[in-house]
C-alpha cells in the first residue's frame, strides 16, 4: 500500500506535497536500514500504519498558517513530518530524548527539503516554549502525558477549536480518561475505511487555565 492511500483522502494536495509524500517510503526505507527506528512489517506498511494514521489527527484539526505545533515523543517523525508536508505553512516541533531517532528525523526533514521543521533531541520539560497545540502517538498514558506538557501551550488561541492535545490511540480509553471529562474521542474509522483503523481514535484533550 503506497502513497496513493494519502491522495485518496487527500485529494487536493500540490504537485510538491504528492511528490514529498511518494519521497517518504524511499527515505525511511534507507534510514532504516541503517538505524531501526520502524519494526519491518511497519516499514512494508509505512502510509497505512504510520503516514495515514498521522493525518488521521487533520480530519480532525487543521492547522492555521503561523500556529505552532509540537510533536512529543515524535520517534521516526510521526505524526510531525506527514502533518508539516500536510500544512507547509505552519510551524512543527518535533521532540524526542532519543538521539538516533532525531537524526533520521534531521536526515528525512532534509531529504523533503521541509522547512517548517524543527528537529529537537531533548525531553519535553526541558523545552522551554509554547505551543498552538501538541500531538502525538501513544507515548504514554494521558495523565502522565498532561504532566508532561503543562505549561507547554499558549493560552490565546487561533483556532475556532482551543489548544491542547490532540493524542493518536487505540483501544478503550474509559479507564485512562475518566479524570477528563471535557476530552473528546473521534473514531478514525468515521474517516477512513482500513480496517486498521478500527480501533484507532484522536483524543483532543482541551487546556484549562487558571487566571
Amino acid at each position: 500500500m503506497k502513497a496513493e492511500i494519502v491522495f485518496k483522502y487527500f485529494p487536493n494536495l500540490s504537485d510538491n506535497q504528492q511528490h514529498q509524500f511518494v519521497q517518504l517510503e524511499e527515505l525511511y526505507k534507507d534510514w532504516n536500514l541503517k538505524i531501526n527506528v520502524v519494526s519491518r512489517k511497519d516499514i512494508e506498511e509505512l502510509y497505512l500504519r504510520h503516514v495515514l494514521h498521522s493525518l488521521g489527527i487533520a480530519k480532525v484539526q487543521s492547522f492555521k498558517p503561523g500556529s505552532e505545533i509540537l510533536d512529543v515523543g515524535t520517534g521516526g517523525g510521526f505524526p510531525g513530518i506527514p502533518l508539516a508536508i500536510l500544512f507547509p505553512e505552519s510551524k512543527f516541533t518535533l521532540v524526542d530524548s532519543i538521539g538516533k531517532k532525531i537524526k533520521v528525523v534531521e536526515e528525512v526533514v532534509e531529504g523533503l527539503q521541509l522547512q517548517n521543521v524543527t528537529p529537537i533531541n531533548s525531553r519535553v520539560e526541558e523545552l522551554n516554549a509554547q505551543f498552538d497545540f501538541i500531538v502525538s502517538r501513544a507515548v504514554a498514558a494521558m495523565p502522565t502525558f498532561v504532566h508532561w506538557v503543562k505549561g507547554r501551550i499558549k493560552k490565546e488561541s487561533v483556532h475556532e477549536r482551543r489548544n491542547g492535545i490532540l493524542y493518536l490511540k487505540g483501544g478503550d480509553l474509559s479507564e485512562e480518561l475518566k479524570d477528563y471529562r471535557n476530552a473528546e474521542i473521534f473514531e478514525l474509522s468515521d474517516y477512513f475505511t482500513e480496517e486498521f483503523y478500527d480501533t484507532k481514535k484522536v483524543v483532543y484533550l482541551p487546556m484549562k487555565f487558571k487566571g
